[in-house]
């Protein structure tokens, strides 16, 4: 009969791609896990993996017993942690409002994590999930570095919003007087939709600077200006006619919204299903 450890340590080497990462995640040694791997493979009577100079790559047989073992071995060890009382922490980062809004009530589904949400700048949080210091980061940038692997999560859709007090049914590249109301002062959202509908900076100055989304949104409900918002944060308001949206011809600007992860996380159930969790509900956003 085979080991469940040697189960759990093939699964860990083969989503992390490398011998070493699982070693860090099981918190083995090296050797022990090349031994576990051959014990293994002396039980199936067949190979595993590929062994390269900069860490593995699965065999076939080894992909059929992956997709095998991943499912009911990631549920047993999801009954265990709820049959002993315990919840395994997941550390997210991303910014406030998407988490806020989407990321955060879709994770609280997972009834075995203690979820433990950070927000901030995406180069900040990048930079903590490298290190190990997060399991997950949501990032408006597209990530880089090695170690690092990502997939779009969400394609958000810039669109100018306004009050009643502040319509204007098509523009024409023209606002009137309105004020604009701005995440920073450098209109960061406004800059990029006027460069890429228009060519041109954007006119005028804000009245309103606020470094949260979310407080952007309601003093343009509150009538303040005129605001460019990603359309999940407006939506309910655009649907109720709180908001008005100013009808431009062409096409709107967008965004890709990243899901991020460190290679060797892919051994790690909790992170696998949290991923897998939040891919499945953006389908949806």
């Amino acid at each position: 009969m085979t080991s469940l450890d040697l189960l759990r340590t093939f699964l860990a080497v083969h989503r992390a791609g490398s011998v070493t990462a699982a070693a860090q995640l099981l918190g083995l040694s090296q050797p022990a896990v090349t031994a576990q791997l051959k014990a293994l493979e002396k039980t199936v009577k067949k190979p595993l993996f590929h062994r390269h100079a900069r860490g593995v790559t699965t065999t076939a047989a080894g992909e059929d017993l992956a997709r095998r073992l991943a499912g009911p071995l990631d549920d047993l060890v999801a009954a265990v942690g709820d049959f002993v009382g315990g919840k395994v922490a997941l550390h997210v980062g991303g910014p406030a409002e998407f988490m806020s809004l989407k990321v955060v009530p879709a994770l609280v589904e997972l009834p075995d994590t203690a979820l433990r949400a950070t927000f901030g700048a995406p180069e900040d949080l990048l930079d903590e999930l490298a290190k190990g210091g997060l399991d997950l980061v949501i990032s408006s940038v597209r990530p880089r570095g090695r170690g690092i692997v990502f997939a779009p999560l969400h394609v958000e859709e810039l669109t100018i919003v306004a009050a009643e007090r502040w319509y204007y049914p098509d523009t024409s590249g023209v606002l009137g007087d309105a004020p604009w109301v701005a995440y920073a002062e450098d209109l960061p959202l406004i800059r990029r939709y006027w460069q890429t509908v228009y060519k041109t900076p954007p006119p005028g100055n804000a009245v309103v600077v606020v470094p949260d989304l979310r407080a952007v949104l309601t003093a343009t409900l509150a009538g303040a200006g005129v605001t460019v918002l990603p359309r999940y944060l407006c939506e309910n308001e655009l649907a109720t006619g709180e908001l008005r949206e100013v009808i431009i011809r062409g096409e709107l600007p967008t965004n890709t919204i990243y899901l991020a992860v460190r290679t060797g996380a892919f051994a790690e159930p909790h992170i696998v299903r949290a991923r897998d969790l939040l891919m499945a509900r953006a389908a949806d956003w």
